[in-house]
């Protein structure tokens, strides 16, 4: 409205000093002077409302901008998060499966020295060996000790179920007094490091 005045005050001015040149009357300038002011103010209130509406034209605009920059960071952030998340996890499931299985790679690396011992203790006793077989007994008892501290044993085979998932058939046979798919012979034994194989059984199967 400021402005408004100050274009009327000058309107009035110069349509005062135009008129007087002219000659016209006191009453003609005052009527001149209120129709002009009353066109500028028409004026200038259409572009203030065209103004206003331009105006909140573009704040909707900027408004439904921000929503939709505002919808769009969210839906970044909980994918983010969501990625964290299973990050973590996943980091939490491998420390947890190292630290189980901390010992998988000691364990197959004696499980060969641990077959050995056996191939050794299958020789014949005699007076001459005797000491020492049962030295080695003895130290193989210890071995086998050692390693069920750290939760190795051996898989069950003989007699058995045949199970893919701990039993690796090698050979099958054809025995009517076993029943069909069960073990009849184990070819080397099978170790489990807690609930995980680390080496299957081969076995001979009937089949």
């Amino acid at each position: 409205m400021l402005l408004c005045n100050v274009v009327m005050d000058i309107t009035e001015v110069y349509v005062l000093e135009e008129m007087k040149e002219q000659n016209v009357t006191n009453e003609e300038i005052d009527e001149t002077i209120i129709d002009e002011n009353q066109d500028v103010t028409e004026d200038y209130e259409a572009n203030a409302d065209k103004s206003e509406e331009i105006n909140i034209e573009e704040i909707l605009q900027e408004n439904e901008q921000l929503k939709q920059e505002t919808t769009q960071l969210k839906d970044r952030m909980l994918r983010i998060q969501a990625e964290y998340e299973n990050f973590k996890r996943r980091t939490n499931e491998e420390r947890l499966a190292e630290r189980k299985y901390q010992s998988e790679k000691l364990a197959i690396a004696l499980l060969s020295v641990l077959d050995n011992f056996e191939r050794a203790l299958q020789v014949e006793i005699t007076e001459e060996n005797k000491g020492l077989m049962d030295g080695m007994q003895m130290i193989y008892n210890q071995f086998v000790e050692a390693l069920q501290s750290e939760e190795i044993t051996a898989i069950n085979a003989v007699n058995e179920q045949f199970d893919p998932n701990i039993h690796q058939a090698v050979m099958q046979v054809e025995d009517d007094s076993v029943e069909s798919n069960v073990v009849v012979e184990e070819l080397q034994k099978g170790y489990m490091l807690k609930d995980k194989v680390i080496r299957p059984a081969m076995v001979k199967v009937n089949k």
